[in-house]
């Protein structure tokens, strides 16, 4: 009998082991990403004292018009930007990023890129 890999248990192993030694401060909060089949979406995580500091994703009302006609991995890229606008709006400069046990490539290192150019240290 074939059995079919299980991605999503492959990747929740991995972001297991990775979140084992990344976490979030008030300083440097954690850049966390998660990734589904049509969306994207990303929180600014403290740690310390459990609170998510800022989000954005593909399913607000600003960002559908913007990201509307465009390809899955430009809309994450204009999240990635309109994320970290909202974090240099609270003060964060710089962030640990937490990929989510997600290959680092495609939608998730296009987030990372536009976070990056709109002026956020990793």
């Amino acid at each position: 009998m074939i059995t079919r890999i299980d991605k999503n248990a492959d990747r929740q192993r991995r972001h297991a082991r990775v979140r084992k030694t990344i976490s979030g401060t008030p300083e440097c909060p954690r850049l966390s990403v998660y990734r589904s089949s049509k969306n994207i979406y990303v929180q600014f995580i403290d740690d310390v004292n459990g609170v998510t500091l800022a989000s954005a994703s593909t399913l607000e009302q600003a960002v559908k018009t913007e990201i509307s006609g465009k390809t899955k991995t430009e809309a994450a890229k204009i999240v990635g930007k309109i994320a970290a606008e909202r974090a240099k709006e609270k003060g964060i400069e710089a962030v640990v990023f937490d990929r989510g046990g997600y290959h680092y490539t495609g939608r998730v290192q296009a987030l990372a890129d536009g976070a990056r150019e709109a002026g956020l240290k990793f």
